[in-house]
């Protein structure tokens, strides 16, 4: 299959991306690189043999024929997107492109509703245009809130904390509309709604792995840029959240498993018989690690110190999150299989080789 990816240079998309051409299938990418930056897919075409790109033309910058084409362009104008499709037919989209952090969704809300809102709105206008309405959607586990019982399961009530978790959840009642909509048009949609956790590691190459933009707000970035230098110390948001450290408590999950899980999703949905309409499955590995669990296992598995001082909470940030994955498992053949220690040490290779992240390339 031919796969069209919003945000493939990003974390997540370019581990998907990887995923994606090491089972076999082509990518076409768009991403405007304001939070990635393109050498992530000159280095995943490394790691999956492809060698050396073709030089792209107007809006395709990178190509490698008939296996990964790379086009600089906004999800959110439908112009790019056509760009982008046009270059081969596609036979689904998995959308990555948005903004995504909770603490900044609250101070710049219209940002995120404007961003995240507008690129789904015009990828599924082009999609229906021309046919192609398989999708797998980037969602998050912020639509559950601050949940009643653990662990999540997908029919839990959603709610949430946060502009951000607001902009997935209204995305996925739009998806949901949008499939019930094509239904009775005889013009049906197969929507994976994947409702993820926390994302973290990194390729045990150590090529490829998180690069934020300026200071990281994510737990793994911010304490892995503390431990080899580039900031002073990790700064734990909350001390006083009813768990047993007082920490939050979060399900993490190593980047190349849920990456596998995008490739297992568009496979599933491939298959005739595999389901019409949307389904939600949450990728997570059913385990919840606190923040200072976090660091106590880094430093097991690492040997590294990890400095860090006890913050106010972060506004938007719930209390313990953890979920189970047994019906991705079910449904699409999908488990998580790298643990903490895993997560940690291959979070540590990508932060060791490439200190600076992406911009000392």
């Amino acid at each position: 299959m031919q796969i069209l990816v919003t945000g493939g240079a990003g974390f997540i998309g370019s581990h998907t991306v990887l995923a994606l051409l090491e089972a076999g299938h082509s990518v076409i990418s768009i991403d405007n690189f304001s939070n990635s930056k393109p050498e992530a897919l000159r280095r995943v075409a490394k790691l999956a043999g492809l060698g050396e790109a073709v030089e792209g033309a107007g809006a395709k910058i990178l190509d490698w024929p008939g296996k990964l084409a790379v086009f600089r362009g906004d999800a959110g104008n439908e112009q790019d997107l056509s760009a982008a499709f046009a270059h081969g037919k596609v036979d689904a989209a998995i959308h990555f492109a948005g903004l995504k952090a909770v603490g900044e969704s609250v101070q710049i809300p219209m940002k995120y509703y404007e961003v995240n809102l507008g690129t789904t709105f015009a990828l599924v206008r082009v999609m229906d245009r021309l046919g192609v309405r398989n999708l797998a959607f980037s969602s998050s586990a912020t639509v559950y809130g601050n949940p009643d019982s653990l662990p999540i399961v997908e029919d839990f009530p959603l709610r949430t904390a946060s502009p951000y978790g607001r902009t997935k959840l209204f995305i996925e009642d739009i998806l949901c509309d949008l499939a019930v909509a094509g239904a009775k048009q005889n013009k049906p949609w197969k929507i994976a709604l994947l409702r993820y956790f926390n994302p973290v590691g990194a390729h045990e190459s150590g090529r490829i792995g998180e690069d934020p933009n300026g200071i990281p707000n994510n737990l793994f970035p911010f304490l892995t840029q503390v431990v080899v230098g580039r900031l002073k110390e990790l700064s734990v948001f909350g001390n006083d959240y009813p768990t047993a450290d007082g920490t939050a408590v979060r399900d993490y999950i190593h980047v190349v498993d849920l990456a596998d899980g995008h490739v297992k999703a568009v496979e599933a949905m491939a298959k005739a018989d595999s389901w019409t309409g949307a389904e939600a499955f949450n990728l997570a590995t059913g385990n919840g690690n606190s923040v200072l669990d976090v660091i106590k296992n880094f430093e097991a598995a690492t040997g590294k110190k990890v400095p860090y001082k006890i913050a106010p909470r972060r506004a938007g940030d719930v209390t313990a999150c953890y979920a189970s994955p047994a019906k991705a498992k079910r449904m699409l053949g999908w488990e998580g299989k790298r643990d903490m220690a895993a997560m940690c040490v291959d979070s540590w290779r990508w932060q060791q080789q490439n200190p600076q992240g992406y911009g000392a390339s």
